[in-house]
């Protein structure tokens, strides 16, 4: 009777284990591509994040392609039957009103207004410009003419933040803030190299070509890609004052030791605690692909770094760019190059009781559905995670927007 129910328990253990295994591999993430760009007047190359409007419609741009070639704003509806539908909002023409070449994402404010920015225009720098939606279709409007391409953001009362000057004061660029009034005027909040007349000696950093992003009591957070007091870059903090500045703080200047990162090209998120997390173009101890890091605010009122994730080899992926949290705590993000043939990854990080980070390669890019992410993946309300690729995406290769579901 014993061996009955012995044997009875293990065959019940063995069917557990499996309905494990079964729903475990049901649950893994699946990839799906919603567009593939090239075909026709559709645009190419879309560089930047998607931004999801209330409706779960996708939007975002192109740097080249459309029927000009100099770029497109484009939507993605979803439809009942699974596909995604794609209508361009605007394309950039030759005259170069509106600018040319967008290469990043766009965001929207409370009244579905979208704000991007291009990279060129006829005052040889890129523009910072505005769609607005009415019942004739979308009317773009140029608010400022000197940008350069990158990510912004809004505050509450609908201003723009983003290094949105062409050099900044002192050559070393600038944090420039659009304040939406009778016409939007620009207000630098800090230029770089400001203590110093030659730019190797920026100890502040130089070259802020990410966007910024929030932080505790309305500070703004980003990085420098060149100088600081190591000369390869900087994560910093802007904090505003009384009375009206802004003063900056380095957090942490790369690299800080020999196997630290090198150049932080993408921005920084940060998560409840205030901690800050980003990734370097270059540096670590092996393949030279960069690294993950966490910056933590210390009780002297300093910043500890920890490298969460030194790409080992290529096949994990190279280049991360700027990451996002999901609802769980854990970070996601795509590396640029890297993964089983080359073409790019999408990875989780997820924080152990250790403290340390496990890395998880989620989709490995094959060319035929995508090549080269260049930008950050946002989420959707229920978890589901949207992102871009450069190039790939059969049969046209002009890049790919996409959609997994964790």
């Amino acid at each position: 009777m014993r061996g009955s129910q012995s044997k009875g328990k293990r065959t019940r253990l063995v069917a557990l284990v499996a309905l494990a295994l079964a729903s475990s591999a049901w649950a893994a993430p699946k990839y799906k591509i919603l567009h593939v760009f090239g075909r026709g007047e559709d645009g190419v190359g879309p560089w930047g994040s998607l931004a999801l409007d209330a409706q779960g419609n996708a939007y975002g741009t192109t740097r080249a392609g459309g029927a000009h070639n100099y770029g497109t704003v484009f939507e993605l509806m979803p439809r009942s039957n699974g596909h995604w539908e794609g209508t361009i909002l605007h394309d950039f023409s030759e005259d170069g009103a509106a600018g040319v070449f967008p290469e990043d994402g766009l965001v929207f404010d409370p009244d579905g207004n979208l704000y991007g920015m291009t990279t060129s225009s006829f005052s040889g720098f890129g523009t910072v410009f505005e769609l607005t939606p009415g019942s004739q279709g979308w009317s773009i409007s140029v608010l400022h003419d000197r940008g350069q391409s990158t990510d912004l953001i809004l505050d509450q009362a609908g201003n723009l933040y983003g290094p949105m000057a062409s050099n900044g004061q002192y050559g070393g660029g600038a944090i420039s803030e659009l304040v939406k009034d009778d016409g939007w005027t620009e207000k630098w909040l800090y230029s770089f190299c400001a203590k110093n007349s030659r730019k190797h000696d920026c100890l502040d950093g130089s070259d802020p070509y990410a966007g910024v992003t929030w932080g505790p009591g309305g500070d703004l957070y980003g990085t420098t890609a060149q100088y600081g007091v190591h000369g390869y870059g900087v994560v910093f903090r802007l904090a505003p004052q009384q009375d009206g500045t802004w003063e900056e703080t380095v957090l942490h200047s790369f690299p800080a030791f020999p196997t630290d990162g090198q150049k932080p090209y993408e921005g920084v998120v940060l998560d409840k605690a205030g901690n800050v997390y980003g990734a370097t173009y270059q540096g670590g101890s092996s393949t030279g692909c960069g690294v993950i890091f966490k910056l933590a605010p210390q009780a002297d009122g300093k910043w500890k770094e920890s490298i969460l994730y030194d790409f080992p080899k290529l096949s994990q992926g190279c280049i991360a760019n700027t990451m996002a949290f999901d609802a769980h705590g854990n970070l996601w993000g795509t590396a640029q190059s890297g993964g089983a043939s080359d073409n790019g990854v999408v990875f989780e990080l997820t924080p152990q009781q250790n403290g340390k980070w496990k890395y998880h390669v989620v989709h490995q890019f094959n060319w035929k559905d995508g090549s080269l992410p260049g930008s950050a993946v946002i989420f959707d309300n229920q978890g589901n995670l949207y992102g871009t690729t450069i190039a790939g995406g059969a049969p046209n290769y002009g890049g790919v927007a996409f959609e997994i579901t964790p």
